[in-house]
This record gives C-alpha cells, structure tokens and sequence, in this order.
C-alpha cells in the first residue's frame, strides 16, 4: 500500500485572525448604503457596542492598529463632538424598527484611558445616553496601558460599571519592552496593576508577547511568573507579528523559519505553564482563571453579527454588510482620516466596508467557531446553515486532519487538537475565500 504524503508545511503564524473578512479586503463602498436600510430587519434585541479611541501616548513597535500620538486636548475633545454626532445618527438608524438592547460595551483602540478623567466620563454618557446602553447592567471591558491607568481614571471606570480592565503589559522584563519600541519600566507596570486591584473593578486581563528579540524561555517564563502573581482572571499570549509600516518593521526585522520555530516553543510554554496553574484555555490566545465567568466581550463573541462600532478604527457587523471608516497604519494617512471624521457632518452612510454573501457567512461562522477551544457542535451549524461543515468545506477539513489539527468529532462537535490550536493563525487564513484572499492581495498598505 502507497503511504499518503505528507501534506506541505506552512507557516504556523500567517496571520492573527480576529474578523473575517479581514479589514484590508474592505473597499469604499460607491452605493453609501443609509444605515437605516443596513439595519432594517436586523435583529437588534443582543447588539454589541464598541467604541474606539484612535489615540495613544506612544505607537509600540508591533502595532498596526489605527491610533495616532500625540493628540492635543482640543483635538480630543473635537474627536467626542464627532463620535456624540456619529452615536446620535447611528441610534436614530437603529430605531428605525423593532426593539434595540444592548447586552455588551467594550471601549478599545487606540488606548481609550488616554483620555482624561472627564473625557472618559464623557465617553460612558455617549454609550450610555446617546446609544442607550446601560453600562451598569452589562458587561463593559475597556482597554489600558499601564502609564495611563491612574487612579483617577480608574475610578471613573469602576463608578460607570467596568467589569473588565485588560492591560497591555507585552513584558515585565525593561529590556524586552524596549526591543519591542514600548517603553515603560516594570516598577511602572507593577503599581498601575495595583492601582487596578485597588479598584472595584472584578476583571483583571493582562497582555503578554512572545517572540521578542532577545526573549528567552527564562525571561518568558519570569514574565508569566510575574503576571500570575496578581491572580489575574485572564492573560492573553500574544505571539509577536512584524506588520508592514510598523516600527520593527521598518527596523528591518522579518520573520524566518527559525523565528517561528523559537514562537511555536514559547507558546507552548506558556500555554502549559497556565494550564499548570489553574487557567483554561479558551483560544490560542485566551487563558481564564479556572471558575472565572466571564464579564466582557472576548475575542471571539465581539466579532458576532449585531456590533456597533462608533468612531474611526471600529467596525460594525449585520448579517449583509460588515462596515467602518478607512484604515491606515501611516502616522500622516491616520492624521488625515481622524481629522476628516472630526470634521463631518453626516453619519448616516456606510462608507467602506464588504457585503456578505451566504457562502462568506458559513466561512465566518466555521473560522469563528473552530478558533476556539470549545470547538463547534455539528448540529448548531446544520440548523443553523441547512449543511454540515464537511460537505461545505471539505478539501479544507481534510486538510486539517491529514496534519492533525482536527480531533475525533465522532462526540458530535468540530475541534481543534492541541496542535491545531497552536497553529491556530494557519487554520484562520487557509478557510479565507479566494474572493477575500484576491481582496487582501490587492491591498496597499497605507
């Protein structure tokens, strides 16, 4: 008997899949669809609401998000005039029928506690009195760097119903943070993780990056150390990408087989250092304290159909059309889209984004699903799509097995192995549709 071969190697981090499509598949929109319409015949009873803050003190070597340095006070401050216009017009859209509830908040960036204590408390009546979102009876997470978690800011947050602090660590080591273009000091970090636990607020979720230059299986293993030391209800372990007009990567710094050899180990190590120790891995990236309930939206429930997203850099998501505002990484490009949105005027169109078809919907669901450690049960998806996974996609599934990255799903659901979880941003990527891979091809990085 012929043994099969083995099917080719690939990268194990193509890419880090948090949306699907991905945002560089987005193209102006030329219809400028109302929003009354993209809503209409929505369900809008478990709606997701996302606000993004496109401002950070400093621009870490690693990021790629859409935020910019050195904002002046007048400048935020005419970025809330802009996101109370936008928040007004969106609300006046979704109340164009059936009931509108939100069960979710999340403010992200960007690094929202840039913003000064009364700009913050602004930010929560614009959710709160503006969308409608009552931020005392839903789960509400909101992102922070440590130079900016003050105890006044905390406060605000605690007092408008945070349940959730994630903090952007990346590393407790000085010498890794500067490799990473992040600097801070660990004596800086300790006390804003204390500010946090001073606070009332029950979630702490702390960041952590693998694969820095210099990082080594000691080093990393001291950071995690260090972080666990504050019993946080959740990590993230996030594995360091080099991403086009991002510091590192006009540094020179490219990726090799080598490099992702050295990643593939550290999370590994991680990984089982916070099984070790009473966490649950919820994805590739997400650990939770054993028995902790969840108390804001994760990486895979705030990407569900239902999100509103105000403010440039947010991204909202129906059943039809996903939709947002222009995107760059270039600190002139960033410039120009936030002063172009602190200067309109109309809210009421959907401006960039793409249209999903039924077949980009099944991709979406399967991806969104398989991601996480739970996995997919068989029969959600056929009620859901009429079809089982395997006769929708079934080169793709076959290929995963063939590498081992699927488990037995004679238990009646769709997971990955542990294998498949660590190479969790090659099993992303490869269930793109050729339309969104010829989409993201034909990109210009800006």
């Amino acid at each position: 008997m012929t043994q099969a071969a083995a099917p080719p190697a690939v990268r194990p981090y193509e890419a880090y899949v948090y949306a699907y499509p991905h945002k560089t598949a987005y193209r102006p929109l030329p219809d400028r669809p109302a929003l009354r319409d993209v809503w209409r015949g929505e369900p809008k009873d478990t709606l997701a609401l996302y606000l993004h803050i496109p401002f950070c003190e400093v621009r870490c070597g690693f990021c790629n998000l859409f935020t910019r340095t050195g904002a002046p006070a007048e400048l935020t401050a005419r970025y809330l005039d802009a996101l109370d216009r936008q928040a007004a017009a969106v609300r006046d859209a979704l109340d164009d029928g059936g009931p509108v509830r939100f069960t979710t908040a999340a403010f992200g960036g960007g690094t929202p506690t840039h913003l000064d204590p009364g700009e913050l408390d602004r930010l929560c009546d614009i959710a709160e009195h503006r969308m409608g979102a009552g931020l005392r009876a839903v789960p509400l997470s909101v992102e922070a760097s440590p130079a900016t978690a003050t105890a006044d800011r905390l406060a605000v947050l605690a007092a408008r119903g945070t349940t959730r602090l994630s903090l952007g660590v990346q590393s407790f080591d000085d010498r890794e943070a500067r490799a990473a273009v992040r600097p801070q000091r660990r004596a800086d970090v300790e006390a804003a993780l204390a500010r946090v636990r001073d606070t009332a607020i029950p979630v702490l979720n702390i960041d952590l990056i693998y694969g820095i230059a210099g990082q080594t299986t000691a080093t990393w293993r001291a950071s995690l150390d260090a972080a666990l030391a504050w019993r946080p209800e959740e990590l993230y372990l996030y594995p360091l990408y080099v991403r086009p007009l991002t510091g590192l990567a006009r540094r020179g710094a490219e990726p090799d087989a080598a490099w992702d050899e050295r990643r593939l180990a550290l999370y590994r190590q991680g990984r089982d250092h916070l099984l070790e120790r009473g966490y649950e891995q919820v994805s590739m990236r997400m650990f939770r304290r054993a028995g902790g309930a969840p108390q804001g939206p994760d990486d895979h429930a705030c990407q569900t159909d239902g999100m509103v997203g105000l403010g440039c850099g947010a991204r909202s998501y129906t059943a039809g059309l996903h939709y947002s505002f222009d995107y760059a990484v270039d600190a002139h490009r960033v410039r120009g889209i936030i002063d172009a949105y602190t200067a309109a005027a109309d809210f009421t169109t959907a401006r960039h984004g793409r249209r999903m078809d039924a077949g980009e919907t099944r991709r979406r669901h399967l991806l969104q699903s398989l991601l996480q450690a739970a996995g997919m049960p068989l029969a959600d998806y056929r009620a859901r799509f009429g079809t089982g996974p395997y006769d929708d996609f079934p080169a793709e599934l076959a290929d995963f097995a063939r590498r081992g990255w699927l488990a037995d799903p004679a238990a009646g659901t769709l997971r990955l192995t542990p294998e498949g979880l660590a190479h969790s941003d090659a099993v992303g990527p490869a269930l793109f549709s050729p339309r969104v891979r010829a989409a993201m091809a034909a990109y210009e990085a800006k």
